[in-house]
């Protein structure tokens, strides 16, 4: 039964109650009444009751009606979406029926392909499989043939083959090797030349000429009587406290101070300023000027020293060290500095030994303390074993020491020894790094000509090519062929140990016999 007919029933049910029991009222009232007023009230009631009842009725039928249309709404709108919902599953199962019977023909094409292809790789392996027969059979009757013809197993055969690979490829391996050797050769020569020249890009300084001589020049020529003073008590007080000598007639208005220690050069010629310019020139002040002069020189060595330490990176070293390391200040060597030099060596030294990977730190310690020995000169001796025993006093480490007493020698202990003694000959021997003037170059040229002059037999000594060459004319009478070879030797020797001589000396000894006559 549906919801509408439900509904109508209950309406019909309640409407039978409410008119079943107004008739059994109305009888009752109709027995019992005694008046004809009640009667009359009666029959009104029952009247609007059934007024009510009719409207009850009505709204009833009009709320069924309204139901039963929107039950009638929803039905037709639930039919047509179902209706579409058929249509479209329709329309899907009609498009992927198409798409399946496409997909069908293109498999069965494929198949139709595959087993095309099949067959004809299948006839390709039998063409192969009978050719590789033929060949097999072809290779057999030729080894057959090849055996009895050259008398020789296929054992023996392979042996003779192996052993002219193994000869063949002894030779090859070794043209390999000189080859990989004459390239590795070139490059390490040629790694050599890049690393030295980029070495020597450092060492771009001024050459500062040596001299033996400073000069101080006079307000008037009055105050060299007053330098001299009374018997010379003035300069002999001079000369003695400060070790140079005092030339005061070499130029008109100068007084020229002579020492081959500049240390002391330098002390005399601040120290002659200042008692110039003081005026008071008496043994007294004297002393005076020069004690302060020295302890005021002192500091600026310290701080010189102090100042090549920290360019270079080095510190923490004993104050002592620092302090002789400054007086490189006023050392030259052949016209180079040595604080320039130092500086400029431990430089080249540090780039080198980054490119070839040994320690740095080493060979900068070992180019700072290379020349230590050449400013002591209280003691005897070569610079070189000074500088070592100075810095064992001082507990330096062995490496370094070895590095500092082996910059000059032909063998080393170390890579590193090895690039210090490279790194001091770069800094002095490139061109423009050392110079010396003109009365140092005169002199050495004659000491060397005055070396060979003093052996028996020579007659005439010509040093040529800066210094570099000595060439000695002999008296054919008193040196014969043999002893020419021996008295080149011993000259050799001779300024090998008496003189001082940048890089090496070639001696040639010449001797030439002339004979003459006279036709008449």
């Amino acid at each position: 039964m549906s919801f509408i007919e439900e509904l109508l029933n209950l309406f019909r049910s309640k409407i039978g109650e409410g008119s079943s029991q107004k008739e059994s009222t109305h009888v009752s009232h109709v027995e019992n009444s005694s008046n004809n007023h009640l009667v009359k009230e009666s029959l009104n009631r029952e009247d609007t009751v059934i007024t009510g009842k009719e409207a009850i009725l009505l709204e009833a039928r009009t709320q069924a009606k309204e139901i039963l249309l929107d039950a009638k709404d929803k039905s037709l709108k639930l039919r047509e979406e179902t209706e579409n919902e058929i249509r479209r599953s329709k329309a899907n199962s009609i498009e992927l029926e198409k798409t399946l019977a496409v997909q069908k023909a293109r498999l069965e094409s494929l198949e139709r392909e595959m087993s095309g292809k099949a067959k004809t790789l299948q006839m390709a392996k039998d063409a192969i499989e009978k050719k590789q027969k033929e060949v097999d059979l072809m290779f057999d009757e030729q080894k057959t043939k090849l055996e009895s013809v050259a008398s020789l197993s296929k054992d023996e055969a392979r042996k003779m083959l192996l052993e002219n690979l193994d000869k063949e490829l002894v030779n090859e391996k070794g043209k390999r090797i000189r080859q990989v050797e004459d390239d590795i050769k070139k490059e390490a020569d040629k790694l050599a030349k890049e690393i030295i020249i980029d070495a020597m890009e450092f060492s771009v300084t001024d050459v500062v000429v040596e001299r033996s001589t400073s000069k101080v020049k006079l307000p008037d020529e009055d105050i060299k009587g007053r330098i001299i003073g009374k018997e010379g008590r003035n300069i002999r007080t001079f000369e003695e406290l400060t070790g140079v000598d005092l030339d005061l007639d070499a130029s008109a208005g100068e007084i020229t101070i002579s020492s081959f220690d500049s240390v002391r050069r330098e002390i005399a010629k601040l120290s002659l300023e200042r008692l110039i310019a003081d005026g008071r020139i008496q043994p007294a002040r004297i002393e005076e000027i020069v004690e302060k002069t020295t302890k005021e020189l002192e500091h600026i060595m310290y701080k010189a020293g102090d100042d090549l330490c920290h360019k270079l990176g080095v510190y923490n070293l004993p104050k002592d060290l620092i302090q002789m390391l400054g007086k490189f200040k006023y050392r030259y060597s052949y016209g180079q500095n040595m604080i320039e030099h130092t500086l400029e060596a431990a430089r080249i030294g540090i780039y080198i030994a980054t490119k070839l990977n040994a320690n740095s730190e080493t060979v900068k310690l070992g180019c700072l303390f290379h020349d230590l020995g050449k400013i002591i000169t209280d003691t005897d001796g070569s610079h070189v074993d000074l500088g070592v025993d100075m810095l064992k006093k001082f507990g330096i480490d062995e490496k370094i020491i070895a590095c500092v007493g082996e910059h000059h020698s032909d063998t080393y202990s170390s890579v590193e020894s090895a690039i210090v003694a490279l790194s001091d000959h770069i800094s002095g021997a490139r061109p423009g790094s050392r110079g010396e003037d003109y009365e140092s170059y005169v002199k050495r040229l004659k000491d060397l000509e005055e070396a060979a002059l003093s052996f028996d037999g020579v007659d005439k000594v010509y040093a040529v090519s800066a210094g570099r060459e000595v060439r000695v004319f002999v008296s054919p009478e008193k040196v014969d062929d043999a002893s020419t070879a021996y008295l080149a030797r011993e000259i050799a020797k001779k300024i090998e140990l008496e003189q001082t001589y940048p890089g090496v000396v070639k001696v040639i000894v010449i001797r030439e016999t002339r004979i003459t006559e006279t036709a008449k």
